[in-house]
């Protein structure tokens, strides 16, 4: 089990991992135009399709996800209740890991269900605070 800072730590990597991801579909920065595209402004771009459009969906899903989780993370620390928390982050972070390939797969249901998983994560966070 992972302490809720270390989590927290890991579900930003998570994070920037996915932002990354996305980022490369985004302007196909594979090729020597789509490096270009990345390195600009970025003006102009059409949103992605079919996998590209999934990771960056995801990716702006994760960043939503990552305000909650940092609100209460940061509510267990100051209400010195990090380490009765440390599951609901743990379980959190997990489930991310694991909704990030299943998004990415197109598994609509199974992708849902991962996410209330990292949901419950959060509300076990919660319930060590109150």
């Amino acid at each position: 089990m992972m302490t809720t800072v270390q989590a927290l730590v890991w579900s930003g990597i998570l994070t920037f991992l996915m932002l990354v991801l996305g980022l490369l579909f985004r302007t196909r920065a594979w090729g020597p135009e789509g490096m270009m595209v990345a390195f600009g402004n970025r003006e102009g771009i059409v949103a992605p399709a079919g996998v590209g459009g999934r990771a960056d969906r995801a990716a702006n899903n994760q960043i939503e996800a990552m305000a909650m989780f940092l609100a209460v993370v940061l509510a267990a620390q100051l209400a010195g209740k990090a380490p009765q928390a440390a599951f609901g982050a743990t379980v959190f972070f997990w489930a991310r890991l694991v909704y990030w390939p299943v998004y990415l797969a197109g598994i609509p249901v199974l992708r849902t269900l991962v996410w209330l998983i990292s949901i419950v994560g959060l509300i076990l966070i919660l319930k060590e605070i109150w």
